[in-house]
């Protein structure tokens, strides 16, 4: 928590020695999340985010991820896996062209409580290659991101099939090593959510993300108020 807070702090001091430039922007998110248990150890991780503009109006991101799932024990598994990323131009200040990313990543995520709340913790570490929207060139970068949501029942002390539960998660990416310009803080995610468990394999959530972006000249930041739309669908082949 203190080299994230320091990372923080010091990308807000570079970011102030040129005037700061707000950028607010209303987006939609709409998400499919699913982990696949294929044996006791092993399982496959399945997503799809479907990103918008003016919240559903124009293009702003298509994600897709993918990864292989090593279950340590019922709270805890590892991933390693790959992500593609298109970005179009959005915003009023926008870039060049549409870009392409690909994206290796590693993460640890744990589960826990504290009475009537549950927590899921994830630690992920990326190595992103980015293409330029001038040059088609790609750089790399290098990214660290930690993940805390909790979870709280409507409707009695443990969260059942058919009932609603309140979602709320703050996530914090931190950029480091070579070619990292002003953004060592690169974003930050703040989330709040009305879910419905509809079966022990799936949820759906719709909630308000506000995303902070500080683009890589360390002056432009993005202050992103988004609608999220996500269903969780975990099969169990093992079953």
């Amino acid at each position: 928590m203190l080299t994230l807070f320091s990372c923080f702090f010091f990308g807000e001091v570079n970011a102030q020695d040129a005037p700061r430039i707000n950028d607010h922007n209303n987006n939609g998110w709409y998400m499919y999340f699913g982990d696949h248990k294929l044996s006791e150890k092993w399982g496959l991780h399945t997503e799809v985010q479907l990103r918008r503009y003016n919240v559903l109006k124009d293009p702003q991101q298509l994600l897709l991820r993918t990864g292989v799932n090593y279950y340590i024990n019922p709270d805890a598994f590892v991933t390693l896996g790959y992500g593609f990323i298109e970005t179009s131009p959005y915003g009023d200040y926008p870039a060049p062209d549409e870009f392409l990313e690909h994206r290796i990543y590693e993460q640890l995520q744990l589960k826990g409580s504290i009475g009537r709340i549950g927590l899921t913790h994830r630690y992920r570490l990326e190595q992103r290659w980015v293409e330029s929207p001038l040059t088609s060139d790609y750089t790399y970068l290098n990214r660290a991101r930690y993940f805390l949501k909790a979870t709280i029942p409507v409707v009695g002390p443990t969260l059942d099939v058919n009932e609603p539960y309140l979602a709320a998660y703050e996530e914090i990416f931190i950029g480091f090593g070579n070619n990292i310009r002003q953004n060592i803080f690169d974003q930050n995610r703040a989330y709040l959510a009305l879910g419905y468990k509809f079966s022990p394999a799936a949820a759906a959530e719709v909630g308000y993300l506000n995303q902070i972006v500080q683009k890589a000249n360390g002056v432009v930041f993005e202050r992103n108020h988004t609608l999220q739309v996500g269903l969780t669908y975990n099969l169990d082949f093992t079953e």
